[in-house]
């Protein structure tokens, strides 16, 4: 079978949240760089894995898949049986916070993480309106999660998942921001992300994501 391929800029949460379950589970990939600064990801040659024209994209085999948290729940299906059970059945926290993390978390981190990160590589400034905006709903957000963690160890319950996973690009990202109090504030929010941080498949992840230095409070 060909090697995976995982299609992308490798600072790109999208990308990094995908290469994250691929670790997990022990698959050799490689990243194939698509620049977005150069309109990479608008040429045929990307257009004929993903025609919406956004990174990721993984070739499996003879499979193409793009859209991260599909691509994730595919490996963690396909490959159920290698590394950790991602997918622990029947999970109703699972379904739950899976759903979580792509309405209440990313629409609220993401904003954070692009002005305070991303934005700035590009040579932009960030925009302290949305930044604000984002950071008091993130708050709220994350409340929630501080809630929900002070009886379970991890989102799902006792174990590992998906649904963490899913969550430790942006995570990650956002501890390298001035906005890393978000999670510091909140003792069961900080102790479960320093509990997936330090899985040794992530951070054979971050070795790969080629960061800037951590910007000042």
């Amino acid at each position: 079978m060909a090697p995976r391929k995982l299609y992308g800029m490798p600072l790109s949460p999208n990308v990094v949240r995908v290469a994250t379950v691929l670790n997990e589970k022990g698959l050799d990939f490689e990243i194939v760089p698509v620049d977005l600064r150069t309109g990479a990801h608008k040429q045929p040659e990307f257009l004929a894995l993903n025609p919406f024209g956004q990174i990721p994209a993984l070739e499996d085999g003879d499979e193409v898949l793009y859209e991260s948290r599909a691509i994730n729940r595919y490996i963690a299906s396909k490959y159920k049986s290698e590394g950790p059970d991602l997918l622990p059945t029947p999970s109703a926290k699972l379904e739950v916070w899976l759903e979580v993390e792509a309405h209440h978390f990313y629409p609220n981190v993401s904003p954070l993480v692009f002005q305070l990160l991303i934005k700035p590589l590009l040579g932009g400034a960030p925009d302290p309106v949305v930044v604000d905006k984002h950071a008091h709903q993130l708050a709220k957000v994350l409340d929630v999660y501080e809630a929900h963690l002070a009886g379970n160890k991890y989102l799902a319950g006792d174990e590992f998942s998906l649904a963490d996973a899913n969550h430790m690009s942006y995570l990650f990202c956002l501890s390298k921001t001035p906005k890393a109090g978000l999670v510091d504030e909140r003792p069961h929010v900080k102790a479960w992300w320093e509990d997936i941080a330090a899985r040794p498949a992530f951070k054979k992840t971050v070795a790969g994501i080629p960061l800037p230095p951590t910007p000042s409070a």
